[in-house]
């Protein structure tokens, strides 16, 4: 099992230079991707754009979304944003898409999230035909575009990944929620008829140099989750023998790449968690 790192690009209050710092080091470490998330309503750089920013200082290490919040965007401009990224960075973006959780994210980009599911489903078409026809933007240096995961355990998430996506991407919680989730994937991609099997990804949280802070930010970030913030928060990472533990549980799972996301913007933690999860 390959194991990434988040960028920092979604905790308030960090430096500006850090995201290229945090890349280049990264990398110089031996992660096997660098990963996002996105959000809207919230002090967060622009997924995308963190990722060009890691990719100008980098030139192996893989770049990934977990995920892009789909219907939030054009279909148009996003396989545009996406083929230019996955062009200059020599062909390494993973572009994993997903409906997103919070509806004020979907308030300030003035975008209705009813029907989100369908938007989604004809945006991963729309993206491949764009891509493929080389109409809209560069072509991708992938050929048919960049790898599109897709998160979700719902049935219709699963027949969207089945049918359109590359891989599927699991939003966190412990393994065997995570071996649930990746059975049903499974069992979707071929119920299709699809060859070989789905990517299988997954992303958790971790904080090791200041557990307090890093239970604040994620307190913070699922502050809309109401009271399962605390359950959130008390999945972080704090303590070598926990991330241990859990790459290993990951990997009996069948995870193929966990990506594991900073909760505090001390770049120490680059180090910090290659002694744990890269020895």
């Amino acid at each position: 099992m390959r194991v990434g790192i988040g960028l920092p690009s979604a905790i308030p209050a960090r430096a500006s230079n850090l995201v290229v710092k945090w890349a280049e080091r990264a990398e110089a470490a031996g992660f096997s991707s660098l990963g996002v998330l996105d959000r809207v309503n919230y002090d967060a750089y622009e997924p995308l754009v963190s990722l060009a920013a890691a990719a100008a200082i980098t030139e192996q290490i893989r770049l990934v979304t977990m995920v892009v919040i789909g219907p939030l965007h054009n279909a148009v401009l996003l396989a545009r944003q996406a083929a230019s990224l996955d062009a200059l960075s020599g062909g390494r973006l993973t572009l994993g898409l997903g409906l997103g959780a919070r509806l004020d994210d979907y308030e300030h980009a003035e975008i209705d999230h009813r029907g989100r599911g369908g938007r989604l489903t004809e945006q991963l078409a729309r993206m491949r035909d764009h891509w493929e026809d080389g109409q809209v933007g560069p072509r991708p240096v992938t050929p048919g575009g960049p790898d599109l995961l897709v998160g979700g355990s719902s049935g219709p998430s699963l027949l969207r990944l089945a049918r359109l996506a590359d891989g599927y991407v699991h939003g966190g919680g412990p393994a065997r929620s995570f071996a649930s989730a990746a059975s049903k994937a499974k069992i979707a991609w071929e119920e299709v008829g699809r060859p070989g099997k789905p990517q299988l990804w997954a992303q958790a949280y971790f904080g090791l140099g200041d557990p307090a802070a890093g239970r604040s930010y994620l307190l913070d970030y699922y502050a809309f989750t109401g009271t399962f913030a605390e359950r959130i928060a008390e999945e972080n990472l704090e303590t070598p023998e926990r991330i241990a533990s859990f790459i290993r549980s990951y990997e009996e799972a069948g995870c193929e790449e966990l990506v594991l996301l900073p909760t505090t913007a001390d770049i120490n933690e680059v180090d910090r968690l290659a002694a744990v999860a890269l020895r």
